[in-house]
């Protein structure tokens, strides 16, 4: 017997960027059941990040900042064999932002205090990724798949957030000569910033991974490794390279030729490298994270999935001041045509 499934899996990344990946990535590929064909996949990432933290100590700030972000992935893949397939997709971010920070001037006053409160929503960045499978074996009592992804993220999304950014620190250099900007003193003194509302890097960006899934009766583990290679983009604000390990156990609850129910136990190990502004390393950003939750994934028939999952973050070690996910709530559906 298959076990069909063309659900998109999303293990999101901690950071406000879409993770490409997760969203692209199929159980069906995983599992070594994908025919040729079309396949369409909606997938939805909700982040609060109302949690205020200080190198990793919670903080409680006189005024509370937030984001809540929303992204939607729109997943067009073809199949053209089990082995090889190839898929496009294209986010749709909204941003519900509430921040207060300082702006620095080359005229008086030089300093100002300014509040913000709206949303950010437009285009993110499409990327196109590729997988290949290395490993198949499907057998009635077991089952064994690896794959190899690999692809590249263009720069779609709005960067005017940063370039903003970027033309402050410039600004910050004028006013206090010699001091260097990764000092959290020229940094934005919003533990929202200005990067962390940009629809897009502004840069051609790298993506790798590789895909684990093994199957025996109605037990099964999977795991996947993602490693995003970022790039400078053409405001001079480069993000920090990033890798994310997902995975974990989990059993068919209900099983039969027409549907299938699994649950799985998801954990998430994510960690963000440093931004780097101007090509000098901020020491507002980056963070390490760790998150456990569950995964449930219904299929029907040999087209339509669908799945959804919450994230809960035990330890969130991050550097500087920065907002940090409260949770993170997943899904979506897919159907193949």
């Amino acid at each position: 017997m298959k076990f069909t499934s063309g659900l998109v899996l999303l293990f999101a990344s901690s950071g406000i960027q879409a993770c490409d990946l997760c969203a692209v990535y199929r159980a069906a590929d995983a599992r070594g059941d994908s025919g040729k064909g079309a396949v369409f996949s909606i997938a939805e990432q909700f982040i609060p990040y109302r949690t205020s933290q200080v190198d990793g100590v919670e903080v409680n700030p006189a005024f509370p900042e937030y984001v809540d972000s929303s992204i939607t992935h729109f997943v067009l893949g073809y199949n053209f064999n089990s082995r090889f397939g190839v898929s496009v997709n294209v986010p749709l971010t909204h941003l519900q932002f509430k921040r207060r920070d300082e702006r620095y001037s080359a005229t008086f006053p030089f300093v100002e205090q300014v509040t913000e409160q709206g949303t950010e929503t437009g285009l993110g960045d499409m990327s196109l990724i590729g997988r290949v499978a290395v490993i198949q074996k499907n057998e009635m009592e077991y089952g064994c798949v690896m794959n190899l992804l690999a692809g590249v993220k263009f720069p779609t999304g709005s960067d005017a957030r940063l370039e903003d950014e970027v033309s402050q620190i410039g600004i910050y250099e004028q006013l206090f000569p010699g001091v260097p900007h990764s000092d959290p003193l020229s940094h934005s003194k919003s533990s929202v910033h200005q990067h962390s509302l940009a629809l897009g890097s502004g840069s051609f960006d790298g993506v790798f991974g590789l895909t684990a899934y093994g199957r025996w009766q109605r037990w099964f583990v999977n795991g996947q490794f993602q490693y995003y290679l970022r790039t400078e983009g053409e405001s001079g604000f480069q993000y920090g390279d990033e890798l994310i390990v997902s995975g974990g156990p989990g059993a068919f609850v209900l099983l039969n030729r027409s549907y299938t129910l699994s649950l799985q136990a998801n954990a998430v190990y994510d960690t963000m490298a440093r931004d780097e502004v101007l090509g000098k390393p901020s020491n507002q950003t980056g963070l390490t994270a760790w998150y456990l939750g569950p995964l449930l994934t219904l299929t029907w028939g040999g087209h339509f999935s669908m799945n959804g999952g919450v994230d809960v973050p035990l330890r969130i070690a991050n550097n500087g001041r920065q907002n940090v996910p409260d949770y993170r709530i997943h899904g979506g559906l897919s159907w193949r045509f």
